[in-house]
């Protein structure tokens, strides 16, 4: 392999490589960077680079294992980081055009821990402002491309990491996932992405300097995109547990196998409210992998679906409602997530009296409480990531019916944030179009292995789809 063709491999695979020095920190980090000189003007996943900086990184790395020294697990390998994601040399926007300044003056714990490992920031992953989309598209970078097909989006919040790693510019990114924000870019960009339990890894700011919002500290989670499953394992595993900062951190131990037992509940069409015939035969595809692994396949749909889908939709509005009052912000956001938004409350009942919020928060321990005892007899959910393919660019600004339509489609998808469970979204091929399919492998509270081994049965049988060339499908 040259060196200009180090983009195409899996963060283990580069972190071998350098170590075993068939090939340097420096070689990686230069080959990265010219794959985002030849891609990313095509699709805008990354916002920033930073060129000088990661070959400064590379050249340590480098310096170090010729002098024999030690160094991290990830010594070398590059990685991306959503613009939410607190860097000290680069500002946290959030994609909002009035944060373009806000540089942290720490990193956050989940970068500290990959910088300690080796890892190389390469770059800065684009999002929607306040990550208030499914899409990626704001005021201060502009929209992110579906290397795919750049007629539909590429999914959000995290959609320019996903791009990213899809199209070979980084092998990890780091993102976040408040309604699905990893696991639906990831679907539409044909990668792998993992987000884990509520409170394993701590939150993306340095440090709690306000009020948090209570579905920030229960639904939201940071997490890895990457084209592998095991990649996705070794982030998480160097990413997880308290740091003394986030009081709703945990540290608990992540195995590093799993020997449980292997029961599979598939729902393909999750309250029947109906799935496109590609997201139904995806399912299919991966259920058939779990059984030839030895998994038990029981036809099975979790309990309460439809109430966890619509006290998270519920709390979510409630709470950021206030946000768009006038005044209420420094400045407006941009017209297409303010739009969304709107649209949206006017779709949902907003919680107006503290008795009714107390009580969505309660119901909470219900539905929490069956899923416990559903998953115990079966630690693994199959199912969609959204019950349909990636709409086309506009669907969710189109009035306020598309919103609902959306978020019945990502019905499943959100029940995992409102219960705070982990989730892996991987591909499972392509339809007849030429789109990626995918699946999500829910695993139990804190069973991050279980998700992650049931996920490596329906990689071994699938494959990967990525890197893709971005340029073909643009073109096209």
């Amino acid at each position: 392999m040259t060196d200009r063709s180090l983009w195409k491999l899996s963060v283990r695979e580069l972190a071998e490589a350098i170590r075993s020095r068939s090939t340097t920190a420096r070689a990686v980090v230069d080959a990265h960077l010219a794959r985002i000189e030849e891609v990313n003007p095509v699709v805008n996943a990354l916002t920033v680079v930073f060129a000088d900086r990661a070959r400064s990184h590379a050249d340590e790395v480098d310096r170090r294992l010729d002098e024999g020294e030690e160094v991290g697990p990830l010594a070398g390998v590059p990685f991306t980081v959503k613009e939410n994601i607190d860097l000290t040399w680069s500002a946290t926007t959030s994609g909002w055009p009035f944060l373009a300044e806000a540089v942290p003056a720490q990193d956050a714990t989940l970068v500290r821990r990959l910088l300690e490992a080796g890892a190389i920031p390469v770059g800065r992953g684009n999002m929607p402002d306040w990550g208030l989309r499914w899409d990626t598209d704001n005021d201060l970078f502009g929209r992110t491309i579906n290397p795919w097909d750049p007629s539909r989006v590429p999914g959000g919040s995290s959609g320019g990491d996903a791009v990213a790693v899809a199209t070979g510019m980084t092998p990890l990114g780091l993102g976040n996932d408040y309604g699905g924000s990893l696991r639906l870019p990831a679907y539409a960009a044909g990668v792998c992405a993992l987000r884990p339990s509520a409170g394993r890894i701590p939150a993306p700011m340095v440090e709690v300097t306000e009020p948090v919002a209570l579905s920030l500290q229960f639904f939201a989670v940071n997490g890895p995109i990457a084209r592998r499953v095991d990649d996705l394992d070794t982030a998480f595993g160097l990413m997880h547990g308290a740091d003394g900062s986030d009081p709703t951190a945990v540290t608990i131990p992540h195995p590093s196998s799993y020997d449980g037992p292997k029961r599979v509940a598939v729902v393909r069409d999750p309250l029947g409210w109906g799935v496109d015939p590609q997201v139904a035969a995806a399912v299919d595809r991966a259920a058939a992998a779990l059984a030839s692994a030895g998994w038990e396949i029981v036809e099975a749909e979790p309990p309460m679906i439809e109430e966890a889908a619509t006290l998270w939709r519920q709390i979510s509005t409630t709470e950021m409602v206030g946000a768009f009052l006038p005044g209420a912000l420094p400045m407006p956001l941009s017209e297409g997530s303010t739009q969304y938004f709107l649209d949206n409350a006017k779709e949902t009942t907003v919680l107006e009296s503290g008795q009714e919020y107390g009580g969505a928060w309660a119901r909470r321990a219900l539905v929490a409480g069956a899923w416990e005892k559903f998953q115990a007899q079966y630690p693994i959910v199959l199912g969609p990531v959204s019950a349909r393919r990636m709409p086309e660019i506009g669907f969710d600004l189109s009035g306020p019916a598309a919103t609902t339509e959306l978020w019945k489609a990502h019905r499943l998808l959100v029940t995992v944030n409102f219960l705070g469970l982990p989730s892996v979204a991987l591909p499972t091929g392509l339809d007849d179009d030429g789109l990626p399919t995918g699946v999500q492998l829910i695993g139990p509270r804190n069973g991050e292995h279980v998700a992650l081994a049931a996920a490596r049965a329906v990689e071994a049988a699938l494959g990967t789809l990525t890197p893709v060339d971005a340029r073909q499908a643009v073109v096209a």
